[in-house]
C-alpha cells in the first residue's frame, strides 16, 4: 500500500483561512484558559480542530491583556508600550534609550552646583577662605580691616550662600528623584515583558513538543507502511509461481 501524501496546507477552524502545515497548532496542545478565550469568539472550536500559530499568538495577547487589566485593574501607558513590543518583536531598550529627554541649561548648572557643592574640593576651599578671611581681618589688620570682629559681613555673605545652594541642591534632587522614578518605570517594564515572554515561551515549548511528537508519529506511521510493502514483496518474491 503507498504512503499517503502529507499535505502542505491545512484549514485553521477559527478563520476558515488556509495556512502551512508548519504553523499548525492542534487544539490538543491549548491551555484551558487559552481554549475558553478562543471558543468565546468561535463556539464551534474543540480540542479536536486546528488553528494557526498567529492566530494562537493574537488570543496569547488578548489573554495577557485580559490578566493585566484583572490584576491592574486598567492598561496604563506602559503595559500598553509592552505589549506592542511584545506584538512587534521589538527590544524594549531601544526605545527606552530614545526617550532620554536633553537636559536644560539651568538643569545642568544645577547638577554642577550640587556636584562641587558636595565634593572636598568645595569643603577645603571653603575652609580656607573662612581662615584667609579671619586671619586678615583679626590678626593682618588688627581688627581694622573692611569685617572687623565679630564678622558681620562674613556672616551675611555665609547666610546668603546658604540661602541660594540650597535652593539649587533641592533642584538637583528633585531631578535625581525623576531620574529615579524613569528608571524605576523602565525597570518595571523591562521585567513586565520579561515575565510575559517567559510565559508566551512555555506556551510556543508546549506546542513545539507536541508538533514534534506528531511528526515523529507521522514518521512512524510512513515507515511501518513501507516495512509492510517491503514484508509484502518478500512474501511475494518468495511465493513459488503456479505454472
Amino acid at each position: 500500500m503507498p504512503a499517503q501524501p502529507i499535505p502542505a496546507t491545512f484549514i485553521s477552524a477559527c478563520s476558515g483561512r488556509e495556512f502551512p502545515v508548519s504553523e499548525q497548532v492542534d487544539g490538543h496542545t491549548l491551555r484551558p484558559t487559552l481554549l475558553t478565550l478562543i471558543q468565546q469568539d468561535h463556539p464551534d472550536f474543540t480540542r479536536d480542530n486546528y488553528l494557526a500559530i498567529s492566530e494562537l499568538n493574537t488570543y496569547r495577547r488578548q489573554y495577557i491583556q485580559n490578566y493585566l487589566l484583572r490584576e491592574v485593574g486598567e492598561l496604563s501607558d506602559l503595559e500598553q508600550t509592552v505589549l506592542d513590543h511584545i506584538e512587534g518583536h521589538s527590544t524594549l531598550t531601544d526605545k527606552l534609550e530614545e526617550e532620554v529627554e536633553p537636559l536644560t541649561l539651568g538643569q545642568r548648572l544645577a547638577d554642577r552646583i550640587a556636584a562641587f557643592g558636595g565634593s572636598w574640593t568645595f569643603i577645603l576651599s571653603f575652609f580656607g577662605v573662612l581662615l584667609f578671611w579671619i586671619v586678615l581681618n583679626a590678626w593682618w589688620l588688627r581688627n581694622g580691616g573692611f569685617d572687623p570682629y565679630p564678622f558681620i559681613l562674613l556672616n551675611l555673605l555665609l547666610s546668603c550662600l546658604a540661602a541660594m545652594q540650597a535652593p539649587v541642591i533641592m533642584m538637583s534632587q528633585n531631578r535625581q528623584e525623576d531620574k529615579d522614578r524613569q528608571r524605576a518605570k523602565k525597570d518595571y517594564m523591562i521585567n513586565l515583558k520579561s515575565e510575559l515572554e517567559i510565559r508566551m515561551l512555555h506556551e510556543k515549548l508546549d506546542h513545539l513538543i507536541l508538533h514534534q511528537q506528531q511528526d515523529l508519529l507521522e514518521i512512524q506511521r510512513i515507515q511501518v507502511e513501507m516495512m509492510n510493502d517491503i514484508l509484502a514483496r518478500l512474501e511475494a518474491s518468495s511465493t513459488p509461481a503456479k505454472v
